[in-house]
């Protein structure tokens, strides 16, 4: 038990810290099973790798919390009464908007999807080519200002865009959801800061759904989780949650001084080491 508690923790340490770099979290938790094999059913495990991102969700909606809820206490005369605060429905729509794509092709295609890319070499190949991406729009973008520097001002058109290289991340593992969206956020002219926080946003109700279908799929096959399976999934959750609060505090502030370059050849060594590493351990 002990040590599948161990496991739990850096399966939650691993999720918390790349659920919101762009550089793959699915990809590296399939990398991770590779290596450090959780003593759980494969039902169990293929929802577990999923329902972990929940920690990290709930990490993004306290730290933004203010922002996310869209409603607050407004004085009156008569007393206090619920009220909406400026633009916050807006933004829940282009959010909404934004995930649709992702949401209906992980709706129709999720069981497809797992069978065809959740492999180490589609994984690799998926971290190199965004990484190289990575690289080549942060180059391009070097001199040139943002238009676009809060959510507010990005466009429904804008969120559309975006929601597409969500889709994306949600057919190809290793091509990180955040990566994506951060990256095409970018081409088409959101500031680094701005981009980042949109995939925070984003990352709520994609993660949501996610889970929530994954616990369906599961509860209809007639699974049920044992003791074990159970403590892993709550210490995963709660090693994710408290991992993700300090990275995306991290990544906030590192984002405000430099580009995702970084990121991009980490991601290009990582999935080369992958394929070398796919002839001798996979």
């Amino acid at each position: 038990m002990l040590l599948e508690i161990l496991k739990a923790i850096l399966f939650g340490i691993v999720e918390g810290i790349t659920e919101w770099l762009p550089i793959s979290s699915t990809g590296h938790m399939i990398l991770l099973d590779r290596v450090v094999k959780l003593n759980v059913s494969a039902d169990f495990y293929n929802m577990f790798q999923v329902v972990i991102q929940l920690g990290a969700i709930m990490a993004v909606v306290i730290l933004f919390w203010n922002k996310l809820w869209p409603f607050y206490m407004k004085k009156t005369d008569n007393g206090k009464k619920a009220a909406c605060k400026e633009g916050a429905i807006s933004m829940w729509i282009k959010i909404i908007v934004a995930c649709i794509p992702a949401a209906i092709v992980g709706v129709l295609f999720d069981d497809k999807i797992d069978e065809l890319f959740y492999h180490p070499v589609p994984v690799a190949i998926a971290l190199i080519v965004v990484g190289i991406l990575f690289i080549i729009v942060e180059t391009a973008k070097k001199d040139s200002s943002p238009v676009i520097n809060s959510i507010g001002e990005i466009s429904y058109k804008a969120a559309v865009i975006i929601g597409l290289f969500q889709l994306v991340a949600a057919v190809f593992p290793g091509t990180s959801r955040s990566g994506a969206t951060i990256i095409g956020a970018l081409i088409i002219g959101v500031s680094r800061a701005t981009a980042a926080e949109f995939t925070f946003f984003l990352a709520v109700p994609v993660m949501f759904g996610a889970s929530l279908l994954k616990i369906v799929k599961y509860i209809l096959k007639g699974m049920v989780m044992t003791g074990t399976e159970w403590i892993v999934l709550v210490v995963g959750c709660l090693v994710a949650f408290f991992v993700s609060i300090f990275v995306i505090k991290f990544l906030m502030g590192y984002i405000k001084k430099h580009d995702f370059k970084v990121f991009g050849v980490y991601r290009i060594i990582l999935g080369i080491a992958v394929i070398a590493l796919s002839f001798v351990l996979f």
